[in-house]
């Protein structure tokens, strides 16, 4: 089979409806493509909000097209690859990005992707993207020095992974009056590629900051503030009872009411018995026993309490997607306190949040502090059983549940290699791990195996507290990895994961619904549904994929389709459809397809018909053509394809 970046991209009409549904799906890499390519001169305030706004304003009237059809198979790590739709939207963003960049010098008459966009808009607030380390500032320091088309082919180049002949036409697409020279300014750039993925670059991971306002203003409102204040507490004083009256509704300020001082008191906290988990009539994270060698170290405990209740500006917080990062709810569970490396840690557990406090061992306020939060209600004994207790230079490190008993560490993309064991301290903590998705490429995906009693469960670090659980099976009846079958279907699958990073995820199921025997003897693939449920509930991502026969154990498959927020492959709807144009060893194209158990009959339209009975389809076909997929369930209900 041809790989897919070497099929040939014809040029397609694309209709309003087509580029809006690009728009949609691909929304946070364009904003973060608008962002990257505006003059770094701007705030990064304001960076943020024209960056939005010029990918909204890239939607314009397309010419009307064919129906949505069936991808093309595509590579994991290239977003958009064969879609002309997205292709569309994103020449559009560079034609406006440029077109500003141009109209500067017009400054009597400058045209409207110049002017500061009207929405989206914030006021009294500044939405600034998370922090990056040093790389990242020596990267946006050379792109400030570029010109915008440079900073075009950099991006085009690194983000969207272009050949240099795509970005050279990309380019000329959008305006540019000589790309060669774009690109060659482009090859001056020292930093890596990789550091574009930075969330330092994204607009849709954003943490809010008050604004910076005017001296003067600030003085007046300061002014009136406290003009304001004395006449409340003159008017307080003066009633009976020193307030609002005993009859009052209103409950006292923070610092007075009785719940949120317990709140902020380290000896209210909630501390649970090293051996309660063992009659304890629930196994999750209420059943974790205090751990550390800093539990009795109040300051430490009190530093962490008011900064979870009111973090400062030298504060680093992170929260998985809709998780709320307001104060506790009453006294929280401790679940750790000590120091890990450099760094001393505590674990917060409130019901419904994980919360991680990092400063350094020293407590210098000059070295800032993190404060994470993750979702994690709702788990049960396979879900609660690592936390990610610190993230250092030499790796990650979980606190584990206190039924484990023992941790090792296996590698998915080498399913024939044992896992090696990993330390664990009698408090739980794990030895550093390496961030499997550190660095370029997918050479290796390290995952961690928890032991405890009969059961051996496999864990990832997916960038956030609580790491993702890893099952294979049928929907409604997932189970952990332990067979040599599974090992090598995840070997295929695993470097699919970096698609599901900081998204909040709970576990990620891998279910090789069919296997088709290929036309011509070409063997015979598998096909594959991985889904992603997330704490929260929304937001789940569903990806088919079509692996065809390799001589590398590790090779990963075709994406055949993607879902978000889709029912197909859980337990709601336990079914899919996908199919793949494939060329055969011989050079001849078909279309094939392949359903779950469900399914009567499979019919393809559009450039190629065809039906079959069952749940398997292969068509001859042309090449470059994009049929369309439906299918018959054995209850006679019609089914389009995942898209």
């Amino acid at each position: 089979m041809r790989p897919p970046t070497e099929l040939p991209q014809a040029v397609v009409p694309v209709d309003a409806e087509q580029a809006e549904a690009a728009l949609v799906e691909h929304y946070p890499r364009l904003a973060r493509i608008g962002y990257l390519l505006l003059p770094p001169s701007r705030s990064r305030a304001r960076r943020v909000l024209a960056a939005h706004a010029l990918a909204q304003r890239s939607l314009q009237a397309a010419h009307r097209a064919g129906a949505a059809s069936v991808p093309l198979p595509r590579r994991p790590g290239r977003t958009g690859d064969a879609d002309p739709a997205y292709t569309y939207v994103r020449r559009q963003l560079l034609r406006r990005v440029l077109a500003a960049g141009r109209s500067r010098r017009l400054r009597w008459r400058p045209r409207r992707a110049a002017l500061p966009p009207v929405l989206p808009s914030v006021w009294g607030l500044r939405l600034l993207p998370h922090p990056g380390g040093a790389g990242e500032l020596a990267l946006e320091r050379e792109l400030a020095a570029l010109t915008a088309p440079a900073r075009a082919a950099f991006v085009l180049r690194g983000l969207e992974g272009l050949a240099d002949g795509e970005v050279r036409r990309e380019l000329a697409a959008a305006g540019v009056t000589d790309p060669h020279a774009a690109l060659t300014e482009a090859d001056g750039v020292r930093a890596s590629h990789a550091l574009l993925g930075s969330p330092e670059f994204d607009p849709c991971s954003l943490q809010a900051r008050p604004p910076d306002l005017p001296g003067r203003r600030r003085r007046a409102r300061t002014a009136l503030a406290a003009g304001a204040a004395l006449l409340v507490c003159g008017a307080l004083f003066g009633l009976p009872g020193g307030g609002w009256g005993q009859g009052g509704l209103t409950a006292p300020v923070y610092a007075r009411n009785p719940a949120s001082e317990a709140a902020l008191d380290p000896g209210a906290l909630r501390r649970v018995p090293a051996t309660y988990w063992r009659r304890s009539a629930r196994a999750d994270f209420t059943a974790w026993p205090t751990r550390g060698d800093r539990t009795q170290d109040t300051r430490l405990l009190r530093r962490a309490l008011g900064v979870w209740a009111r973090p400062g500006g030298g504060v680093r917080t992170s929260a998985t997607p809709d998780t709320p990062t307001g104060p506790p709810m009453g006294a929280p569970q401790l679940l750790y306190a000590g120091e890990v490396g450099n760094s001393a840690v505590v674990l917060f557990h409130d019901g419904l949040r994980v919360v991680r406090y990092a400063e350094p061992r020293n407590a210098d306020p000059a070295l800032g502090a993190a404060l994470d939060f993750a979702r994690v209600d709702g788990a049960d004994e396979a879900s609660s059983g690592a936390l990610v207790v610190a993230r250092t230079a030499d790796g990650v490190r979980y606190l584990t549940a206190p039924w484990v008993r023992g941790a090792g560490v296996r590698d998915l993309l080498a399913p024939d290699r044992a896992a090696r064991p990993l330390d664990l301290s009698p408090d739980g903590v794990t030895g550093p791990l390496a961030d499997p998705a550190a660095g370029s490429g997918c050479r290796s995906w390290k995952a961690v195996e928890l032991t405890g009693g009969p059961s051996v469960r496999l864990v990832t670090d997916l960038g956030e507290l609580a790491p993702a659980r890893l099952t294979s099976g049928a929907p409604g009846s997932p189970h952990d990895v332990t067979g040599r079958a599974e090992r090598e279907s995840w070997a295929r699958t695993a470097c699919l994961l970096r698609t599901v990073r900081s998204h909040g995820v709970r576990s990620v199921n891998s279910w090789a619904y069919a296997r088709q025997p290929l036309p011509e003897g070409g063997g015979t693939a598998r096909w594959v549904c991985t889904r992603a449920e997330t704490w929260r509930g929304a937001g789940s991502r569903v990806i088919a994929q079509f692996q065809a026969p390799s001589a590398r154990p590790a090779a990963s498959g075709a994406v055949a389709a993607r879902g978000e927020d889709a029912p197909e492959c859980g337990a709601r709807t336990p079914r899919v459809l996908a199919g793949v144009l494939w060329q055969s060893p011989g050079g001849r194209w078909y279309v094939l397809a392949a359903g779950s158990g469900q399914f009567a009959s499979l019919s393809t339209s559009g450039g190629v018909t065809g039906t079959v009975r069952g749940w398997l389809l292969a068509v001859p076909a042309a090449e470059g053509i994009r049929p369309r997929l439906h299918g018959l369930l054995k209850d006679g209900s019609r089914v389009d394809a995942l898209h």
